[in-house]
């Protein structure tokens, strides 16, 4: 079964674009996926519908030949590693893709032309997501998206693309490289929208749904309880202190008003004592608060701490 960062990734990969959107995907996807051996750029990816995109773009895009040779994988995935190279026309790829200046030199962050629209932006972090980025699956683990990039001005710079959009991207410096994570379930949900995951969102929502509900239910029992463990402790301290008048015969000690609310908590010991004043009211005809009541389990409390 595929994993959800797995169904994100071949949503988006067949997604229709515009020659500029596509342009600046496949900048995002060599400038944090790609290396040069040899007069040759090389990509990598385990999903096949990505292998796909790659190909077709390089051959819409600049009418190139692509190569894709099928490696063992060798960080412990069972999938293949498709290797993918473009030899041909590498130059001017390069610089279009905004990978290398007019001096073929690496551009610590692309030109903006390429990301010079919102559509542009969305499409950069689409390529971003699809070269290096994994969202926990909502139903299993805590909410949290990441992005692991290699270079220090390129992790800040796709941080600045995700906040353009208020999403609260924040970088942590790791061992090898730089991670851009998101840990609010609403700015991931975002994220999603951005890049175009639609089902991918809706599946988002529905657990979030669920889990905020359940959530909200856990709240209300552990409400719902702790008041309940609130009536059964003063109904029990209420009954002790009762045994001790009845132990060292002081009842008649208590007004007839004390008395009666003596007999009525013996009567009904697990009642709270609003359920026991509305219990007062409607056998005796004779109304008493919840306040009241409690001003007569005062005066037993009282003198039980007396003949204590």
């Amino acid at each position: 079964m595929a994993s959800y960062t797995t169904n994100i990734k071949n949503e988006i990969a067949i997604k229709e674009e515009t020659r500029s959107e596509l342009i600046a995907e496949m900048s995002a996807f060599v400038r944090n996926n790609g290396y040069l051996d040899n007069n040759t750029l090389f990509l990598t990816t385990e999903n096949s519908l990505i292998k796909n995109k790659i190909i077709k773009a390089f051959e819409e895009l600049y009418e190139v030949e692509v190569n894709v040779e099928i490696k063992g994988n060798l960080n412990f995935s069972k999938r293949d590693l498709y290797l993918i190279s473009v030899k041909n026309n590498l130059d001017f790829i390069l610089k279009d893709l905004g990978y290398y200046g007019d001096e073929q030199n690496y551009l610590e962050t692309p030109p903006e032309y390429i990301v010079g629209a919102n559509e542009e932006i969305r499409s950069y972090l689409r390529g971003v997501f699809l070269s290096q980025g994994s969202i926990n699956d909502p139903k299993t683990s805590r909410y949290h998206m990441e992005l692991l990039i290699d270079k220090p001005t390129e992790s800040v710079f796709i941080q600045k693309l995700l906040n353009i959009f208020d999403l609260n991207a924040k970088i942590l410096n790791r061992d090898k490289g730089y991670m851009i994570y998101i840990k609010e379930a609403e700015k991931i949900s975002d994220f999603l929208k951005i890049i175009g995951a639609i089902k991918a969102v809706l599946y988002f929502e529905d657990v979030r749904i669920f889990h905020d509900k359940k959530n909200h239910t856990n709240r209300l029992n552990n409400c719902e309880q702790a008041n309940m463990d609130k009536v059964i402790e003063a109904a029990t301290s209420q009954l002790r202190n009762i045994e001790i008048l009845e132990e060292n015969v002081a009842v008649e000690l208590l007004d007839d008003k004390t008395k009666e609310a003596l007999e009525y908590r013996k009567k009904y010991p697990e009642a709270s004592l609003k359920e026991l004043s509305e219990i007062i009211s409607v056998e005796t005809g004779n109304k008493i608060t919840k306040s009241g009541l409690n001003h007569r389990f005062r005066k037993i409390n009282d003198l039980a701490n007396k003949l204590k």
